[in-house]
């Protein structure tokens, strides 16, 4: 190809794609950082309609318990108060921070004495009379992200990424457990996950982090520089030329420079979207040395969730590596001969049905687990489940379930949420946290205009900005 089209084709692909390049840029250093940014809440009234919450939608429903002849509902924006009929809903968010990332509830649990403690993804909470909900502390580090919460008797079990903390009465203090290995583990990783921190830099630590945060800026220069440097009027004469000059000589001398680095976070982040995606989600590997990922605990940064089965008098602990049963916390974890597929996503329903089987609802779909007969079976068609390959996401999405209304088992989809529960309209428009809008800008669901080839935007945009990348290297001239 000639030195004029490589030209050409730099030029055309960087002023295209100029816009998407710092959109990724400024979303990834807020996802960086998300404790930084956590308080800062954006109207969903300025972003596109899509995005506004409609029949319990977008993982507003999680779940709710029965409490005090009320029923408590929660999800993605905080928890809400009602009764079995649905005939009123109150706010019940007192003293929760008003950051809408703090009011991500996992999970709340009753217990027998009357406690009510509620699980968000950074912090425990307990229910004050007239008082609202209290923080409680918890001794873990303050970057790991707590996933579920339990209760068996009166005993609180949280499940963090990588540990369990136990607390009894009247929980002021838990005590962290770290599981011992599963029979047969491998000291393997996810591929998926180990491509993840590498993207984001957090495989190296803070260090890392803020390299990436760099990489990031660099991009941003880039694109801002070649655009000046292209519209910028080639007649100009004295200090404009000699700027102009100057300023294609920085672009070119640090897009030399970090090339590999550009082109590495560019690969990286192609690999984690679909369709590139399905070829690493089952990967495993072994953890790369001296990161953050290499630990002498064999859970790091797996654990989901943790249920007590009174069938079996077991613990039934679901990681980023399947499902296990325990005889106790301190036991050994093994794997169950039979499992019901679950979304590279996470899991997002884990309950009882009224006969007694396990309910599991992901991104792949909701499943009746029959474990004592080792039966899977679809919840929707009965038919045997079968292993999801693929695609991680199925046709019924499936973000939360609910059994405590007189409309009975209701199962709500992240897309069409449900209608057999009636939403106030005044929850449609709750804030959504700064990180989850980067998010959305930064896989592309944003842009609602391309369509349903909105999932493909990553590998086809990835692909673009790789190419751009490139051929500022072909068309690189040396001083």
């Amino acid at each position: 190809m000639k030195k004029s089209t490589w030209h050409k084709h730099h030029k055309w692909f960087g002023l295209i794609l100029g816009f998407f390049l710092i959109m990724f840029s400024l979303s990834g250093l807020v996802l960086n950082h998300p404790m930084l940014f956590s308080g800062v809440n954006v109207s969903r009234a300025i972003l596109p309609s899509n995005y506004q919450y409609q029949q319990w939608n977008k993982g507003l429903l999680r779940g709710s318990i029965a409490w005090n002849k009320r029923v408590l509902l929660y999800g993605n924006s905080g928890i809400w108060v009602t009764d079995s009929t649905t005939s009123f809903f109150d706010d019940f968010n007192k003293g929760l921070p008003e950051g809408a990332d703090f009011r991500q509830i996992r999970g709340i649990v009753n217990t027998p004495a009357g406690s009510v403690l509620a699980l968000g993804q950074y912090e425990l909470y307990q229910l004050q009379p007239h008082k609202g909900w209290n923080k409680l502390p918890l001794p873990c580090n303050p970057n790991e992200k707590l996933c579920d919460i339990t209760a068996k008797g009166d005993s609180i079990i949280i499940t963090s990424r990588s540990h369990l903390y136990l607390s009894l009465p009247p929980y002021k203090s838990f005590t962290q457990i770290t599981l011992p290995p599963a029979e047969g583990n491998d000291g393997k990783v996810s591929l998926f996950r180990t491509i993840w921190l590498l993207h984001s830099g957090e495989l190296f630590g803070t260090i890392g982090v803020l390299f990436v945060d760099c990489i990031a800026l660099v991009l941003i220069f880039l694109t801002l520089s070649g655009i000046l440097y292209w519209f910028m009027p080639h007649v100009i004469k004295g200090k404009g030329q000699r700027l102009k000059h100057k300023l294609g000589s920085w672009h070119n001398s640090i897009g030399k420079i970090t090339i590999v680095f550009t082109l590495f976070l560019c690969l990286t982040g192609w690999l984690l979207r679909p369709p590139a995606l399905i070829a690493i989600a089952s990967g495993q590997i072994p953890p790369i040395p001296f990161t953050t990922l290499h630990s002498t605990n064999a859970w790091h940064d797996k654990l989901r969730s943790l249920r007590y089965d009174n069938s079996d008098g077991k613990w039934l602990l679901y990681t980023s590596d399947g499902f296990f049963s325990m005889n106790s916390l301190q036991a050994k974890p093994h794997a169950e001969p039979v499992q019901p597929p679950v979304s590279v996503m996470g899991i997002n329903v884990e309950e009882k049905d009224n006969n007694g089987t396990w309910l599991i609802g992901s991104f792949s779909g909701m499943y009746r687990w029959d474990r004592k007969n080792n039966r899977v079976t679809d919840y929707y068609t009965n038919l045997m489940a079968r292993p999801v390959a693929g695609f991680p996401i199925s046709a019924n999405v499936i973000s939360g379930y609910t059994n405590d209304f007189v409309e009975g088992p209701t199962v709500i989809d992240y897309n069409t949420g449900t209608d057999a529960l009636p939403m106030p309209a005044w929850l449609s428009t709750l804030p959504m946290s700064l990180r989850n809008v980067c998010i959305e800008i930064h896989t592309g669901r944003i842009y609602t205009f391309i369509g349903f080839m909105g999932i493909f935007y990553i590998f086809l945009i990835g692909i673009a900005i790789a190419w751009c990348i490139w051929t500022g290297w072909k068309i690189r001239y040396n001083k």
